[in-house]
C-alpha cells in the first residue's frame, strides 16, 4: 500500500505542479515579448502611448503600458490567457499532492520526522507565494492589457478631440474603476514571485528524495 500511495504521491506532483511551474516561468517573458511588440514603455503613463490606471488586482500598484496592437500581435494576449488559465486549473489539481503526500508518511511512519516537516511548512509557503502573488499578479497584467485593447478601440470609435488622449481610468459596473497599469518592471516583479515558488519546489523535491535523517528504506 505504501509503494502505491508514493507512486500516485509522485504521479500527482509530476502532472499538477510541473505544468504549473512551467506555464507560471513563462507568463513573464510572454508578456514582456507582448509589451515590446504593442510599443509599451518602462513607466506607465509617461511614455508614447501608455495608459496610467488604478491600483492592480495585486493589492498594489502595477505600471502596464499597452494597446490594441497586443490583440494583434501574433495571438501575445491568447497565449498570456493561455498560460494563467494553466497556472490556475493545475494549481487547484496540485491539491491532490500533499493529500497523498500525508497519506504516504503517515504509512511510512515518518510524519514527525525532521525533513517531512520542513517539506510541510515550504509546501505551505508555496501555495502562499502561487495563490497570493504570482496569480494575482498574472490577473493584473491580463487586466491591463485587456483594458488597455479595449480604451484604445473605445477612443478610436468615439472620434472625439479627447480620443488622442491618454486615459487615466477606466469604469467598470458602477462607475468603478477597475483599471491596472502594466510595465517591464511589472514583469520583472512576477517573474521574481515566480522564481521564489520554483525554488521551493525544488527544495521540496530535494527533500523528498534525500530525506536527510530518514531511517527507512522505503
Amino acid at each position: 500500500m505504501t509503494k502505491f500511495l508514493l507512486a500516485v504521491h509522485v504521479i500527482a506532483a509530476i502532472v499538477a505542479i510541473g505544468p504549473v511551474t512551467v506555464a507560471a516561468s513563462m507568463f513573464p517573458p510572454f508578456a514582456r515579448r507582448a509589451l515590446a511588440e504593442s510599443g509599451g514603455t518602462e513607466s506607465g503613463g509617461t511614455g508614447s502611448g501608455s495608459h496610467g490606471y488604478g491600483t492592480a488586482a495585486s493589492g498594489g500598484p502595477v505600471s502596464v503600458t499597452a494597446g490594441s496592437e497586443l490583440a494583434e500581435s501574433g495571438g501575445g494576449l491568447h497565449t498570456l490567457r493561455l498560460l494563467h488559465r494553466i497556472c490556475r486549473i493545475y494549481a487547484v489539481v496540485a491539491a491532490a499532492v500533499p493529500v497523498f503526500g500525508f497519506a504516504t508518511a503517515g504509512n511510512m511512519g515518518v510524519l514527525g520526522d525532521t525533513w517531512l516537516i520542513v517539506s510541510i511548512v515550504l509546501t505551505g509557503i508555496a501555495a502562499v507565494v502561487l495563490g497570493a502573488l504570482v496569480l494575482p499578479r498574472q490577473e493584473a497584467l491580463l487586466a491591463g492589457f485587456e483594458e488597455a485593447g479595449a480604451i484604445e478601440a473605445g477612443a478610436t470609435e468615439a472620434d472625439s478631440p479627447e480620443a488622442g488622449a491618454a486615459p487615466t481610468a477606466a469604469a467598470g459596473a458602477g462607475g468603478a474603476v477597475t483599471g491596472v497599469t502594466v510595465t517591464e518592471r511589472a514583469t520583472v516583479r512576477l517573474a521574481m514571485v515566480t522564481g521564489i515558488f520554483n525554488l521551493l519546489w525544488a527544495t521540496v523535491t530535494v527533500l523528498m528524495i534525500v530525506r536527510p535523517g530518514s531511517t527507512t528504506g522505503a
